[in-house]
């Protein structure tokens, strides 16, 4: 049996993976797990001490070393898997103990090139840009390895951070293609074609980008829904529903999925979303921003089109294209699942993490 921690942040769609994680992983009986998740907001010291309070990156992992320790005190841990690099940075000690795996949606100056979406920017001081450099490259390289999403990511590891090729295995999240499988029949001539835009942070992921789009060309061929957490204004022209507070994963979201006729994704700040792969394992052709690793989700003019981020006239564009297609629209939503099925099955994808981890641990990797 591997005893094994896992160190999961708890941020956006973080939490999906986290949740799908655990999904596959109770289906192996070769591990007991022990879930460390680092939570954004909590009610402890790093949320009220100055300097720390505002940065993420300290927060996570002032909480994920206290998290870890506390473990350590109560049993024994063979390995040790961090997600996302944030949680890693003041656990190096840890790391150096046992067998660990740092994982990663992006390295931080992936995230940099994307950053003003998330309104972060890079401090402009050379000094603490140097610092942060040293801490990310000090926790890569005591990790025994590293799993990335995406080859956007494992790149930046290489040519940013000087982390051999080998040491890093490409590895997205995945869903559960057997739930994201919905029967499909032809929508009656006149239905409107119904979109569907899935995102917590509204403005981030383009939402209020696709309001207007919506608004200004698209109002009289389709309808929209929106699954959000935050407050949007649905008045004006067209037909705009709003579905506030839906979780992963839940039959009500999934409704939607199946509900709808095409994915609207035009995300201004994005890595790998967990949400594209499950549109396209809803058979439903995606319209993204290209930004992030999008590009290698969404096969351009295939399973669907990448427009420029902001962009609300191509954007636009490409929907009323698909809103007049039926025939290309179900083409589409055919490829998006095929290429689902070949790269983000959760089922495959979340075992060869966990084999990873377990070859780790046996010094086999």
């Amino acid at each position: 049996m591997y005893r094994l921690g896992f160190v999961m942040e708890q941020t956006l769609g973080h939490v999906t993976h986290d949740r799908n994680l655990r999904q596959w992983l109770a289906a192996d009986g070769s591990i007991i797990p022990h879930w460390m998740p680092v939570e954004f907001q909590a009610d402890d010291l790093f949320q009220r001490l100055p300097l720390v309070r505002g940065n993420w990156s300290l927060r996570a992992s002032l909480r994920a070393r206290r998290l870890v320790a506390a473990a350590l005190r109560r049993e024994r841990l063979d390995g040790l898997l961090f997600h996302t690099q944030v949680t890693s940075l003041f656990s190096v000690g840890h790391m150096r103990a046992r067998p660990a795996i740092v994982s990663l949606d992006a390295t931080p100056l992936n995230l940099d090139t994307v950053g003003a979406a998330y309104d972060h920017a890079r401090s402009g001081i050379r000094a603490v840009e140097a610092l942060k450099n040293g801490l990310n490259r000090r926790a890569f390289r005591a990790a025994r390895h590293l799993v990335a999403w995406s080859q956007w990511a494992k790149d930046s590891l290489a040519a940013d951070y000087g982390i051999p090729p080998g040491k890093v295995t490409v590895i997205p999240p995945g869903v559960d293609l057997g739930r994201w499988c919905f029967e499909r029949s032809p929508r009656p001539k006149s239905a409107p074609v119904r979109l569907l835009f899935v995102g917590g942070d509204f403005r981030r992921k383009g939402g209020e980008l696709l309001l207007r789009a919506y608004r200004e060309r698209l109002a009289d061929c389709c309808e929209l829904d929106i699954a959000t957490r935050d407050d949007v204004d649905a008045s004006g022209p067209g037909c705009v529903r709003v579905h506030r507070g839906l979780r992963p994963n839940t039959p009500e979201l999934m409704a939607l999925f199946e509900q709808a006729d095409v994915f609207v994704f035009p995300t201004l700040g994005d890595c790998l979303p967990i949400a594209v792969m499950e549109a396209m394992a809803a058979e439903l052709p995606v319209v993204a921003s290209r930004v992030g690793a999008l590009h290698e989700e969404v096969v351009d003019g295939v399973t669907g089109f990448l427009v420029p981020p902001g962009d609300a006239g191509a954007l636009a564009e490409r929907v009323e294209a698909l809103c007049r297609d039926p025939g290309r629209r179900a083409d589409m939503g055919l490829a998006g699942r095929k290429r689902a099925e070949e790269r983000f099955d959760g089922s495959r994808n979340y075992a060869a993490l966990l084999g990873l981890y377990k070859r780790c641990v046996d010094g086999r990797c």
